[in-house]
């Protein structure tokens, strides 16, 4: 066997190695050197390491009916899913670990989030099939998301491989027309790779140039220097091609630096008879050292699956050993330009449980002094809300202005109904008071309506705006903003549910029709009410002729329950709707500080703290990793 930098001696180097492989041993001083590097590969994929650089691994690649299910059940001592078309529908990673000390055969499948333990060889490949399935479908789909399989046996050597489906050429019934590529597409993103061992299956009876698998190794290892090949089927080749075999075998016709090995796995009629694994590791060496022509290539350590074996294990060692330095420098590299990435990302809440408790109780203070500035109207805060309310404000006082152009044809309507309803023996013009209360009545109630109107965009102005306050305040926590626009939406209906009744009250108490003669007399003298420039006051207000101006005192009158409205409304709506819905407000988000889960709270979902939060957890991992190297280097 070749021996590259940094591989093991004497592996495989006398007949006694051999006797020994031959029985499924591996020196225990070579364990020993062999498992922790295994070991180191398998920790660093299973943190996540090769999400972020490519880890050394060995790729198992073929043809359909190439044999390459027999090789990985020769390798792992159980029956693996066999049949016709596509078999491997999904990267299966192999992880073979030797135990002794007298602990028996047991195994664990993970995919996705399950998790099987199992101590009976013969459920694997139910197992493996359901696996399948679940990630790929029923049929005969393929799927890129890993199975792994974890075998741990005393008849097993320490070694790491991934299975990947079987080159397709023609579709099969139910199979996609491009189900080809599909498959060469999830092989290529594997051994692409420069840390990759290709391990490519091939049948003694085809013509090895020809065969999709090599090709495809080729391409992406033109030199051949991590291309190992497996020769399969010995047995049914044709007489007379046994030497081109040999050339084949001893590097002759495609040249590959790790070579190749020949083995002679079971065959389906002796899985049919029910030969065991073990019995077929016998008859494989039987058939090697009575074959004519490939009997040397037991002395040349190039046949049987325990020289492959043991092959396998050294390649892959010397091949984690090599690239140890170079993982180490990608790791310091990763890690420098994710620890500048993160430093630019916005900050979120802090790991430490009072620190994160500070923050939350910051974040809910930063919040509520933006709802009360946005509530006092001071001047130069952005969320001011008074600048859109006295705009909505000054609509509702165009709107009371605008009814007194309307006012003299509602008191002649007025008018005219009295006399046709109500006037007795009184001559025209000598109505009484109740007539002035209709006239006010029937005035104020038309404008119960706009004023309710304004409530109701008023309500839509602030619920707005508070909810923008807790957007720009609680960007990243989903669960803070839900409350938030809860406790805004709940205490704005019952604020406006509120005002609506103050100002129903209002207009209720406008049917009263009440002010103090002081203001009466005032509103009268700017109707210009009074002849000759003379004023009205109490004292000549007895001599007035109000029968001729009667109109004039209605007008005067209903100047003041404008002016009256006018301030009234929106001061009930200001109190009720801002001021005490902001101290509501402000009370119940503080609340939440009582008996809350923080790190539900502060969860977040935004595509900066997604960023954040994958950026700290390759971080994480690639500093894990960069410990686990440092014990090695």
């Amino acid at each position: 066997m070749e021996n590259d930098q940094g591989s093991f001696e004497d592996v495989s180097s006398t007949s006694e190695s051999s006797k020994h492989a031959l029985e499924g041993v591996f020196h225990s001083h070579l364990e020993e050197k062999v498992r922790p590097y295994i070991d180191l590969i398998d920790s660093l994929r299973l943190i996540g390491i090769d999400d972020d650089l490519a880890l050394p691994t060995i790729a198992v690649i073929g043809d359909q009916s190439s044999g390459k299910s027999s090789v990985l059940e020769a390798l792992s001592g159980v029956a693996l899913p066999r049949g016709s078309g596509i078999v491997t529908r999904c990267p299966l990673e192999l992880k073979l670990r030797k135990i002794r000390g007298g602990v028996q055969w047991r195994a664990v499948i993970s995919y996705k989030e399950e998790y099987i333990q199992f101590d009976d060889p013969s459920l694997v490949e139910g197992y493996v099939q359901e696996a399948q399935n679940e990630l790929a479908g029923d049929g005969v789909g393929i799927c890129d998301d890993l199975i792994t399989l974890e075998i741990m046996s005393p008849e097993v050597c320490d070694l790491t491989l991934i299975d990947l489906p079987g080159i397709a050429r023609v579709p099969v019934k139910g199979q996609p027309e491009d189900i080809g590529e599909q498959i060469k597409y999830l092989i290529r993103s594997f051994i692409e790779r420069d840390e990759t061992i290709n391990l490519v299956v091939v049948p003694c009876n085809v013509d090895i140039a020809t065969t999709e698998a090599l090709k495809m190794a080729q391409e992406v290892d033109p030199e051949g220097k991590r291309t190992l090949a497996i020769l399969t089927k010995p047995d049914l080749i044709d007489k007379g091609t046994e030497r081109n075999i040999l050339d084949v075998v001893r590097n002759q016709v495609i040249p590959l630096s790790k070579g190749y090995i020949m083995v002679k796995c079971r065959g389906q009629q002796q899985i049919d008879n029910k030969i065991s694994l073990e019995e077929a590791t016998r008859v494989e060496r039987d058939f090697f050292k009575r074959h004519e022509y490939f009997s040397c290539l037991l002395n040349e350590d190039k046949a049987t699956i325990q020289c492959l074996a043991t092959k396998l294990t050294q390649d892959l060692v010397d091949h984690i050993k090599k690239s140890m330095p170079l993982l180490s420098e990608q790791i310091k590299k990763q890690l420098w330009d994710l620890r500048k990435e993160l430093s630019q990302c916005e900050a979120g809440p802090p790991l430490d449980p009072q620190k994160r408790k500070d923050f939350f109780i910051s974040t809910l203070m930063k919040f509520n002094d933006k709802i009360n500035r946005s509530a006092t109207g001071e001047a130069g805060n952005e969320y001011n809300l008074f600048v859109q309310l006295r705009s909505e404000f000054k609509k509702w006082k165009d709107h009371l202005d605008s009814t007194k152009s309307s006012f003299h044809e509602t008191v002649q309507a007025v008018v005219k109904e009295y006399d046709l309803k109500y006037r007795g023996r009184e001559l025209p013009g000598f109505s009484d008071y109740s007539l002035f209360e209709m006239v006010v009545q029937r005035l104020v109630i038309q404008l119960k309506g706009p004023a309710i109107d304004t409530l109701r965009v008023i309500r839509e102005t602030i619920q707005k705006q508070f909810s923008d306050v807790s957007r720009s305040c609680f960007p990243h926590y989903p669960y803070l903003q839900c409350v938030a626009t809860n406790k805004i939406d709940n205490i704005q209906s019952k604020q406006e549910a509120k005002v609506e009744q103050r100002i129903l009250e209002q207009f209720e108490m406008e049917q009263l029709v009440y002010t103090q003669d002081g203001i009466y007399f005032k509103s009268l003298n700017e109707t210009s009410l009074a002849a000759d420039g003379q004023k009205v006051s109490e004292d000549n207000f007895a001599g007035l002729d109000s029968r001729s101006k009667y109109p004039e005192m209605l007008k005067a009158y209903y100047e003041i329950v404008v002016q009256r409205l006018a301030d009234q409304v929106p001061m009930l709506i200001r109190y009720f709707m801002l001021k005490e819905s902001a101290q509501l407000l402000c009370n119940e988000m503080l609340g939440l500080m009582d008996g809350a889960n923080v790190n539900e709270v502060l969860r977040e979902e935004s595509e900066v703290s997604r960023r954040r939060v994958n950026l700290q957890n390759r971080v994480d991992r690639l500093t894990l990793a960069q410990e686990k190297l440092s014990n090695f280097l």
